[in-house]
């Protein structure tokens, strides 16, 4: 990503909420960035931050495989916040000393202000914050004040405003801290002198001149899936550089009801993009014939969708550049390009493609940067309607995942017609919420909701004869990530309308269950 007017660097330590502090970070409308702790200085001031801050980590700092960092970082001269793990290890670095405390502090704490303080400033003397520790700062470095403790954490944040340096024990970037997002203003705004200028409109027009830049007169090729983040990508790209954008849609006929359908309107007659529609359907019906191991699925659907996509792009000429919706979490959760020393790889990288011997583009990734939520805020400043920019997660092998066993025709025209019923129901449900508390994901919507189809069948009666037919499992989440997530609880008459609707409505199908099951130990999908 080009450099931006404003940049603060989040240095990971391995923190479980690392990704949060830089969303948080851009909520206030300044822009950030993740780098790994031990980067070296130099590394660093290259990229001229405004700001530095050190994560939350979960190890000791004692500890022989630590995460370290360069102490140079100290002396950049550019104002550093430092959170948990992050003070800690402020505290060393400086020449002051870490202890391992008797009783930990995990959760809600009540903290006391102690003294004048510029990170403090604006908040209660006495305020509840979120700790989650068991090791503490037990002698400050040379300079340093102690501006609030606990009962437990006699340093529970201290700064040295000379220097600009500031520190919390506590987590100012959760939601549980009730005045944490006053105290990360305060740090950008007040002591770091920040504007908050990084909006969607100034997005668009730098992104669009990066594109404009790179491609030039050159054909673009990208593969669009309908989902949120190549959805976003097409719009973003052809807003850059027009019909010089082909997007192939190979429907693989494993795509929820509608969908192909919403794809092919939206992309060809409200933006008016070159769209190639690929019918594979049937190809993949022939691919997925008893194969019932769900990895064995994943990876069939996936190998074919490539080469279904190269066989087309090579029928375009003149193309050189493919682009493509991988968002920053991708990234980050990959390894391939890791943002962590110390951080474990979570997950290949499902963006990886499998060029064929002899074909080869070169990647535009416009959104590389970019978390979840801030690509549909993208979605809808570019003009995507909220049937794309809100779509629900759904995974790239699409239905056949939710089947479990073999997929047959009969098989996904069942499950096709049970989860429009249960989308239709609940996406009522979730705009009657939003209604009544103006919150588009409030505490009680569901965040994701579809049917499952198992691989039995059930006795039921049906008017006077008895049935032998299968069931469906209803499955809807409250979640803000996808790391966890709760079972939603939904009022009873929904589920009622939902189980009524489904029996009466779908041949085949003769009972409906509920999966109450939370994330973990389940997965929100079923294979």
């Amino acid at each position: 990503m080009a450099t931006q007017d404003q940049l603060v660097i989040v240095l990971d330590f391995g923190a479980q909420y690392g990704q949060l502090i830089a969303r948080r970070v851009r909520d206030l409308h300044v822009y950030s960035e993740i780098m790994p702790c031990d980067a070296p200085a130099e590394e660093i001031a290259a990229k001229h931050p405004d700001a530095i801050i050190l994560s939350g980590g979960p190890a000791s700092v004692y500890a022989d495989d630590a995460p370290d960092m360069d102490a140079r970082v100290f002396e950049l001269g550019v104002p550093i916040l430092g959170f948990c793990y992050g003070q800690q290890i402020m505290a060393v670095k400086l020449g002051g000393k870490v202890s391992h405390t008797e009783v930990g502090e995990y959760g809600h704490a009540d903290l006391t202000r102690a003294g004048d303080s510029r990170l403090l400033a604006g908040t209660p003397e006495s305020q509840v914050v979120w700790m989650s520790h068991r090791d503490a700062v037990s002698e400050l470095p040379a300079g340093f004040s102690v501006t609030s403790r606990t009962d437990v954490c006699p340093v529970a944040s201290m700064e040295c405003a000379e220097r600009n340096l500031y520190a919390t024990q506590f987590h100012p970037e959760v939601r549980h801290t009730a005045y944490g997002k006053d105290i990360l203003s305060n740090f950008l705004f007040t002591i770091c002198g920040l504007k908050p200028t990084w909006t969607m409109d100034n997005v668009i027009d730098q992104k669009v001149a990066e594109i404009r830049e790179k491609v030039g007169g050159e054909k673009v090729i990208l593969a669009l899936s309908g989902g949120v983040d190549s959805a976003v990508t097409a719009a973003l790209v052809h807003r850059a550089i027009g019909d010089q954008l082909t997007c192939v849609f190979v429907n693989h006929g494993l795509l929820r009801k509608g969908e192909p359908e919403s794809v092919e309107r939206v992309f060809t007659q409200q933006f008016n993009i070159p769209l190639v529609h690929v019918h594979a359907e049937d190809r993949y019906a022939r691919l997925l014939a008893g194969t019932t191991d769900p990895e064995q699925k994943r990876r069939r659907i996936g190998g074919e969708f490539w080469k279904v996509f190269f066989e087309e792009a090579q029928k375009l000429d003149g193309v050189k550049y493919l682009a493509q919706g991988t968002i920053y979490p991708d990234i980050i959760e990959s390894g391939a390009r890791k943002t962590s020393g110390k951080a474990s790889t979570i997950k290949s990288h499902h963006n990886l493609i499998p060029f064929p011997e002899g074909v080869h583009f070169d990647l535009i990734e416009p959104l590389d940067h970019f978390f979840k939520d801030e690509v549909r805020a993208l979605g809808t400043a570019l003009g995507l309607p909220d049937e794309i920019v809100y779509r629900q997660p759904f995974p790239g092998p699409g239905l056949a995942i939710r089947i479990i066993g073999e997929v047959t025709p009969e098989k996904l025209g069942i499950l096709r017609e049970a989860d429009a019923i249960v989308r239709e129901e609940l996406d009522a449900y979730n705009a009657e919420l939003f209604e009544r508390t103006g919150e588009r994901n409030s505490a009680h919507s569901c965040w994701q909701y579809f049917a499952v189809l198992p691989d039995i069948k059930s006795v039921g009666v049906m008017g006077d004869e008895r049935t032998y037919q299968r069931p469906i499992i209803v499955r809807a989440v409250e979640s803000s990530d996808a790391m966890t997530a709760d079972w939603a609880k939904l009022p009873y008459d929904v589920l009622a309308r939902i189980s009524g609707r489904i029996v009466a409505e779908v041949p085949g199908v003769n009972r409906v269950a509920y999966d109450i099951t939370s994330k973990p130990p389940a997965t929100i999908e079923w294979e």
